[in-house]
């Protein structure tokens, strides 16, 4: 057996490989998601050491250790799948549930003319992801450019019969937010 070299894992790059397999192109490893968007963990594994060095251990320091808990493991360890942000049809099992008052979306300013225009689309996701709180916007709107904040009136919006779903890992999804419910911070 030839000895393998000893380097720590990029878990961050690895960590978008997943994401990237388990929200948008599961056959990039030859995998397919069930209906409800979860992975056979072995066969996840198996496709990804192809390209990046894993194993169970290091994929459940990546799940454990992702700050915006992306991923969930099946109770009995078998399954992984993302917890919302996907481009692939899946139901991942979302609880529809009244939404607080107020939410927020985080964009860049340069996406404001058609926010403001059209209102907020999930283009290529399922739905449009809305954060809690504020800061959590801004984090949000910063990683795509210079950050622009919207505040969304969700409860006005619920009353008026559209849906929210709150995922696993606390991020708002709803299928669009027309303009009339849209404030600019």
């Amino acid at each position: 057996m030839g000895t393998m070299k000893e380097t720590t894992p990029d878990l961050t790059r690895i960590s978008k490989y997943i994401s990237l397999i388990l929200r948008h192109k599961p056959e990039v490893i030859g995998i397919q998601l069930d209906a409800h968007g979860w992975a056979d963990v072995n066969a996840l594994l198996a496709g990804i050491s192809k390209k990046y060095p894993i194993n169970w251990d290091i994929l459940d320091e990546i799940v454990g250790r992702d700050e915006k808990q992306r991923y969930s493991f099946s109770e009995d360890g078998t399954k992984i799948r993302a917890n919302q942000g996907h481009s692939v049809q899946v139901d991942v099992e979302l609880t529809l549930t009244e939404p607080p008052e107020t939410l927020f979306h985080g964009t860049a300013r340069r996406f404001a003319a058609s926010i403001e225009a059209q209102g907020l689309l999930p283009r290529g996701r399922l739905y449009v992801h809305l954060s809690p709180d504020q800061e959590t916007a801004e984090k949000v709107g910063r990683r795509h450019g210079e950050p622009m904040i919207y505040l969304v009136d969700a409860g006005r919006m619920h009353r008026d019969g559209y849906r929210f779903y709150l995922s696993a890992n606390g991020v708002w999804l709803t299928k669009v937010v027309p303009a009339a419910y849209l404030k600019h911070l």
